[in-house]
């Protein structure tokens, strides 16, 4: 039997397995973490040695990710334990530091393969912006946003890549609600927060967790047990789009959770026995729900708690955390899963303020190159709930564009197609005032919000920057 280790699966299921076999979950449960509940003191100090040795898994060149799986995933833990990416250097070479080298990586036309995934895209939105990178604006020609829009599933509206692959619809919500813009403001409309949240809790097993394959509509699929790991992702992706912790699912998600500690240890129980990585996704979900980990259901009668198993699990000297509790040896996606949720983060966080003298909080593109391809996200809502979306390929003549242009461009130029069909008038700079067969009636007209801006009257000639995402609405 294999499964796919946890820091995969944004990559996708099918990149990396491996065999565990059952044996060994149930010979882990026998081992005792070293410490008891743990103190802020001894959480401060796992996490200077967890970012100490995060440190060390940095390239010569600076770099964290390259071709395949990586470790790019050690930005979101970076960010959560307080450490901005940009002060991340190889022997103090500010000119090699970390945002700088992933940035140009993300920017490179050949990244991330030939035959990409939505999760590369996810994956990457989710840590740039941990970086202090803006995904929407990474180059005048890479729009990690845009990318994700280009996945939707028209014929199965929320879902974002196949929906057979459910981990991509929830990775989907956590970039798309999670990676705000640099003022803080989620840039995609509820329209589209709704479809996906929709889809997330039609994806809930009976038992209150989650699994990375769709559940949704198959009776067989729902009442076979979750997982912990994209149990924890599930509650993250719902409450960091607007879920509170109060609501049914997410009780139920953290019963599920509670039903999986393990007394002596304070771990989770996976489906293939106690690990790390599974382990601090699960602790990422309650974290990003503003589950306190540490207390009330998540303190066990022998006084243990999920940090406490974590904490148990990292190396000294190194700082480094080991996969299983057997294993002697630091693994480096379960120190980065493992950091963030002994750091209190969930699947991502906003860039640290940097100390590096100069440094900005944020690296970002900040207008189009004329003449350089990209891409803008875009949404039109009806009012009926046919919510469309789309990433639109444009080739700016200037700086910037128009609402216009984008919609002109959508027409022929959108992934998936069909986003706009027509749009009244086709030029000039007036009011638009019929979009795909719909037009103004009274109160009720075409408006246009960008970057979760009000919705306001659309103009043709409404300017559009280069990484805006734009959400067109039709209402009063």
């Amino acid at each position: 039997m294999s499964r796919p280790h946890p820091a995969s699966r944004p990559r996708a299921a099918r990149r990396l397995a491996f065999a565990l076999p059952a044996a060994l979950g149930a010979f882990a449960l026998t081992v005792l973490p070293a410490a008891a509940t743990s103190t802020p003191a001894q959480i401060a100090t796992s996490k200077a040695n967890g970012v100490a040795y995060l440190k060390t898994l940095q390239a010569a060149d600076g770099s964290y990710a390259g071709s395949g799986l990586s470790n790019e995933w050690a930005f979101s833990a970076f960010a959560a334990a307080g450490t901005a990416a940009v002060d991340v250097t190889p022997g103090g070479d500010t000119s090699k530091n970390a945002r700088t080298v992933y940035r140009n990586l993300l920017s490179t036309a050949g990244w991330p393969s030939g035959s990409p995934v939505v999760t590369d895209y996810e994956r990457a939105a989710l840590n740039a912006y941990a970086a202090g990178i803006d995904p929407a604006r990474v180059s005048a020609s890479r729009n990690l946003i845009a990318h994700i829009y280009g996945y939707w599933q028209t014929a199965e509206a929320g879902y974002f890549g196949p929906s057979a692959t459910y981990n991509g619809t929830v990775f989907a919500a956590l970039a798309l609600r999670g990676a705000k813009t640099q003022s803080g403001t989620v840039r995609v409309p509820q329209a589209l927060t709704d479809k996906m949240v929709t889809r997330i809790r039609a994806n809930q097993h009976n038992d209150g967790g989650w699994n990375h394959s769709k559940a949704e509509g198959d009776p067989t699929a729902l009442n076979q047990p979750g997982d912990i790991d994209m149990t924890g992702a599930s509650m993250a992706a719902l409450c960091v789009s607007g879920v509170p912790n109060t609501d049914t699912d997410i009780v139920q998600a953290k019963n599920f959770l509670k039903s999986k500690l393990v007394n002596n240890t304070g771990a989770f129980n996976a489906m293939f026995g106690v690990n790390t990585s599974s382990n601090a996704w699960a602790v990422s979900g309650l974290n990003a729900c503003g589950i306190n980990p540490q207390t009330g259901d998540f303190l066990t009668p022998a006084g243990k708690t999920p940090i406490d198993f974590l904490r148990a699990q990292q190396l000294t000297p190194g700082g480094g955390f080991k996969y299983l509790p057997t294993d002697t040896s630091p693994s480096a996606y379960s120190s980065i899963d493992a950091l963030r949720a002994v750091a209190a983060g969930g699947f991502t966080a906003a860039p640290p303020v940097p100390v590096t003298s100069g440094a900005p909080q944020w690296a970002a593109t900040s207008a189009f190159t004329a003449g350089t391809a990209t891409k803008l996200g875009l949404t039109v809502d009806d009012g009926t709930g046919n919510l469309r979306v789309c990433s639109v390929s444009i080739t700016p003549t200037g700086t910037t564009t128009t609402l216009g242009d984008v919609l002109n461009a959508a027409t022929t130029a959108a992934t998936p197609a069909g986003c706009v069909t027509s749009v009244i008038p086709s030029s000039g700079t007036g009011t638009v005032t019929a979009v795909n067969g719909t037009a103004n009636s009274g109160s009720s007209t075409w408006k246009v919000s960008v970057d979760g801006s009000a919705f306001a009257a659309a103009a043709r000639n409404k300017v559009i920057n280069a990484g805006d995402t734009i959400a067109l609405r039709y209402g009063s």
